[in-house]
Order: structure tokens, then C-alpha cells, then sequence
């Protein structure tokens, strides 16, 4: 058993996120056989982060090679607009300090010893649900993650449309006309204004919440907000804005992927993230305004939960390494 193990082909997959990073050794049908995860070291800057992440992934290939088997690359899902044919990030956010400018690839490369690609962490996510979550088996998918942000990625015949400017899968940053307040629109952490992800993301909802006379002694973050709605509906004002923070940013959420279903026609749709496994006082309205979005031909497309969980970002990174991956 150990002999066919060690033929057949493993990869590492990679999750590198703005405050934990995880990988796992992968086998060429998608199996996570071993994982690990540390911190990501988001102000160190790049080199730090580089050399945290090829120690993570320096100790699953010994654990691998323990087991007898052999890893023959690295595929990264990595926060930030990753250019992926030259393995570099492109820019980021203050999530991680001085990431924009690091050479991903090459720097792990040449630090491993083995071919590295790598991508957008939300392109990662979407191609692990592609290939063996929720939209396993269908020619087109859009996933739409709702947690710290809003990002997503439209998957093509097993490939994410990438952009240009690799730009492509940043769902969070076009208008809603649900991101006012007082008449004016509600800034975005982008120095824009009035996006989807200052009114649908989970910190906009506990900012929506705090705007509609709630306060950080009731609800510290937005899970509190979620608790508070959660309560009897004749629980006063406080409960009442917490139900009105959290249905708005459902609303939102669900308006903006219906008109992205209306511009992609996908064949299925993925909602991911925190929010989308908070339960039905999020989903509900948040289907509702979906399909009213909705035109007519589009009305019965399914939109489903994603299926991996946290697994999804290490597998479709996965992907990128595996023979007979994926051309980006």
C-alpha cells in the first residue's frame, strides 16, 4: 500500500490569509492527507511571511517523505491581487504589511527547492469548490464569499477568470445603493465609497448596527450583533437594530450577487464566507433579494452553500500544482 502511495503524485496546497496561514499535502484526487497552520506574521513584511510559509510547508514534505511519499510542488492561494504568471503580488491591503512587491513564487521557490504557482486566495477557494465541493461537476460557477471582506471568482471550464490586471474576482468594490446612510454613501476600506463590501461585509454590519444607535458595550463585533438578533422580537431598540444591521447587510449581499448572476449567467452559484454559515437570519432575506434581482431566464439557478470549508483554498490551490491542472 505504501509503494502506491509513494507513486502516485502529491502536492502542497496553501491558504495564505491576512492573519493565519495553513497548508496541507495533497494527493492528486484531492484528498488533504496531513494540514498544519500557523500565524501569519502580517508585520513583518514579506521576506518574514516568506520564510514562515516555506517552514510550514518545509515540515509537511518531511512528514510526507515520513510517509513515504513524495511532493512534487506548491500551489499558493495567497490574500492580495496575485499576478499569476509571474507568481508576484501585485498589491494589498494593510491586512499584511508590505506584501505588495513580494515575489511569491520565486521566493518560495527558492527557498523549497520546488515549483510553486500561485494565485488569489478567493480564486484558490472557488477552484476547490469547482473541482470537488459544491460546484463539482458543472462547466461555470460564481462564488461570492461574505466575511472580514467580499471577494469572488467565476470559474470557466475549471479555470478562474482572472483579469488583465489580475484584478478579476473583487466583488466587493462596485456600488450598492445600500451603502448610504444620511444620504451619503458609507466609505470603504478601499478609500472609496459606497461598496458592496462598507455595507454586506461582517464589520459593516456591526458598523450598520453601531449607525442605527447600537453600541460596542452591547454588541463588541458582529457576532454580539447576530446574538442580539437573534433574541425575541420585543427586545427593545438595541435587538431591533441588530436585526436591522443584519437583514441590510443580507439584502445587499444577495442584490449584488444577483446582478453579478445576471452579468456571468453561471450554471451554479457558491455563497462562502462567515456570514454565509450564519444561519437562516442571514441567508433568508439574503436569497430573497437574490432572486428578486433576478431576470426572468435566470430564476431557477441554484445557489448553494460552500461545501469544503476550510479545506477549499488548500485544494484548489492544490489544483494549480497537480498534473493536468489548470492554465492561468
Amino acid at each position: 500500500m505504501t509503494a502506491l502511495l509513494a507513486q502516485a503524485t502529491h502536492v502542497i496546497g496553501v491558504d495564505l490569509g491576512g492573519t493565519k496561514t495553513a497548508a496541507g499535502v495533497v494527493s492528486s484526487s484531492g484528498e488533504v492527507l496531513f494540514a498544519d497552520t500557523v500565524p501569519t506574521l502580517n508585520r513583518a513584511g514579506g521576506e518574514a511571511i516568506l520564510d514562515a510559509t516555506a517552514a510550514l510547508v518545509a515540515g509537511l514534505v518531511g512528514r510526507a517523505a515520513d510517509a513515504g511519499l513524495t511532493v512534487s510542488g506548491v500551489g499558493v492561494g495567497s490574500a492580495g491581487v496575485i499576478d499569476a504568471s509571474s507568481g508576484t503580488v501585485v498589491s494589498a491591503t494593510d491586512a499584511i504589511r508590505d506584501w505588495a512587491g513580494t515575489a511569491l513564487a520565486g521566493g518560495l521557490s527558492s527557498r523549497l527547492g520546488l515549483k510553486v504557482r500561485t494565485v488569489n486566495d478567493v480564486h484558490a477557494h472557488a477552484l476547490g469548490e469547482a473541482w470537488l465541493g459544491a460546484a463539482a461537476g458543472t462547466s461555470s460557477s460564481l462564488m461570492v464569499a461574505f466575511g472580514t471582506g467580499v471577494g469572488g471568482s467565476f470559474v470557466l471550464d475549471g479555470t478562474p477568470v482572472l483579469g488583465h490586471h489580475f484584478v478579476g474576482g473583487h466583488v466587493g468594490h462596485f456600488a450598492s445603493p445600500f451603502a448610504a446612510f444620511e444620504g451619503r454613501a458609507v466609505p470603504c476600506v478601499c478609500g472609496s465609497a459606497g461598496h458592496v463590501e462598507a455595507i454586506a461585509s461582517g464589520p459593516a454590519i456591526h458598523e450598520s448596527f453601531l449607525r442605527f444607535g447600537g453600541s460596542h458595550a452591547e454588541a463588541a463585533d458582529t457576532r454580539g450583533v447576530f446574538e442580539l438578533a437573534k433574541g425575541t422580537p420585543d427586545g427593545g431598540a438595541v435587538a431591533a437594530a441588530a436585526r436591522t444591521a443584519v437583514e441590510l447587510g443580507a439584502v445587499a449581499a444577495g442584490q449584488a450577487v444577483g446582478g453579478l448572476i445576471n452579468i456571468l449567467d453561471p450554471e451554479t452559484v457558491v455563497i462562502s464566507g462567515g456570514l454565509a454559515d450564519s444561519g437562516e437570519l442571514w441567508w433568508k432575506p439574503m436569497e430573497a433579494a437574490l432572486r428578486q434581482e433576478l431576470l426572468a431566464p435566470l430564476a431557477a439557478v441554484p445557489v448553494v452553500r460552500a461545501a469544503l470549508g476550510n479545506s477549499a483554498a488548500i485544494v484548489g490551490a492544490a489544483k494549480l500544482v497537480l498534473p493536468k491542472g489548470i492554465v492561468l
